[in-house]
C-alpha cells in the first residue's frame, strides 16, 4: 500500500463516564432519569481517555457516558518491541503485534457494549475519524440497538465501502501528516505513527490533527496515543445495507477547519449516504474546528451531541 494512500484520519477520541472508568457500563438500575445514553467511539491511535472533556460537559447535562477502548487501542493495545525501545530503524520494519485484529473484532466489542446496555432508551452511538467505519460496521450488525449514529468527522464508507478508498479521493488529499506515518503498512499490518518522536515529529502531528490546540494542552492528547492502526480498521469493507444501516436515525457533526478528513471529503460521504437512504437523510451541524474537537471545543461539541434530535 502507498504511504500515500495510507491515512489523513484523525485522532480520535473517547470519553469516561465518572465514577466507572473508561468503558464501563453502567447498571440498567443507575441510569439517570430524562437524559440521554452516548457511547463514544474513538478514531485511530485514540482510546477512551481522549473524550474525558466530553463526558464531562455531557454527564453535566445529566447524560449518562460509555466510552469503549476498541481492540488494539487503550488498555487492549499491544506495542512493537521496537516502540517501547526507541529503535527507529527497527520501528519502520517490525510487524504490528496487532495485525491480527479485524474491522469484525472492533464493530462486536461496540455491540457487546450496546447489548448490555438493554433495557433503557437506545444510545446515540458516536464515532470519530475512523471510528465511522467501526460503528458503521456495528450499526449493520445491530440497528435494533441503536437510537442515533452520530459521525464526528468520520468516515462513512458505502459507495467505496473502506476508509482507505475514500482516503485515496482527490477530495481526501492533504499535504498534512503524510511525513507522520511508518513504514509499509501492507508490511506492517498497521497504519503506524510515533507518538513518542521528537520535537519536530510532535509538531507535525499537532499541525495535522490538533492545529487549533496550543502546545502545551496538545502534548497530554499525543502522548497517551497508540502507535498502532490495526490495518484492517483502514482497508475493510463495511457491508451497509438500507435495508440494516439504512433504517437508523443518523447525524453528522462536520469539521470545516480539518486537517485530516478535508471538509469536501466529509460533504462528499453525507451527500453519498443521503443517496443511498434518500428517506432517512444526515441531520448536519458544523463545528468550526480542526480535527479534533474533543480536545479544541469540548463544551460546543457536547452541546450539539445533547441537541441531537
Amino acid at each position: 500500500m502507498n504511504r500515500r494512500d495510507v491515512m489523513k484520519t484523525a485522532l480520535l477520541g473517547t470519553a469516561v463516564l465518572p465514577g466507572l472508568g473508561a468503558g464501563a457500563v453502567p447498571r440498567a438500575a443507575e441510569k439517570r432519569r430524562g437524559g440521554r445514553t452516548f457511547v463514544l467511539v474513538h478514531g485511530a491511535w485514540h482510546n477512551a481517555l481522549h473524550w474525558t472533556r466530553v463526558t464531562e460537559a455531557l454527564c453535566s447535562r445529566g447524560h449518562q457516558v460509555v466510552a469503549i477502548d476498541l481492540p488494539g487501542h487503550g488498555l487492549n493495545a499491544r506495542f512493537p518491541a521496537s516502540y517501547l525501545t526507541g529503535d527507529t530503524a527497527r520501528l519502520a520494519e517490525e510487524r504490528s503485534p496487532q495485525a491480527d485484529i479485524r474491522l469484525e473484532d472492533c464493530a462486536a466489542a461496540v455491540v457487546s457494549v450496546l447489548e448490555k446496555l438493554r433495557g433503557g432508551p437506545k444510545p446515540v452511538l458516536v464515532g470519530h475519524s475512523a471510528g465511522g467505519t467501526v460503528i458503521t460496521r456495528a450499526g449493520e450488525l445491530a440497528p435494533r440497538l441503536v437510537g442515533r449514529l452520530a459521525y464526528l468527522s468520520a468516515f462513512c464508507p458505502l459507495r467505496l465501502q473502506s476508509a482507505s478508498a475514500y482516503g485515496a479521493l482527490p477530495e481526501g488529499r492533504t499535504v498534512y501528516g503524510e511525513k507522520l506515518f511508518i513504514g509499509d503498512p501492507g508490511r506492517l499490518g498497521a497504519v503506524r505513527i510515533n507518538p513518542r518522536g521528537d520535537a519536530a515529529y510532535l509538531r507535525t502531528l499537532r499541525e495535522g490533527f490538533y492545529h487549533d490546540v496550543d502546545e502545551a494542552g496538545f502534548l497530554p492528547f499525543a502522548l497517551t496515543l497508540t502507535p498502532d492502526l490495526p490495518l484492517s480498521l483502514w482497508t475493510s469493507e463495511v457491508g451497509a445495507t438500507r435495508e440494516r444501516w439504512g433504517r437508523i436515525p443518523r447525524s453528522y457533526l462536520r469539521c470545516t477547519q480539518d486537517r485530516a478528513i478535508p471538509s469536501e471529503l466529509q460533504d462528499l460521504m453525507i451527500r453519498e449516504a443521503d443517496a443511498f437512504t434518500p428517506g432517512n437523510a444526515f441531520t448536519v451541524d458544523t463545528l468550526e474546528t480542526s480535527h479534533s474537537p474533543f480536545a479544541s471545543q469540548p463544551e460546543k461539541l457536547a452541546a450539539l451531541l445533547a441537541g441531537l434530535p
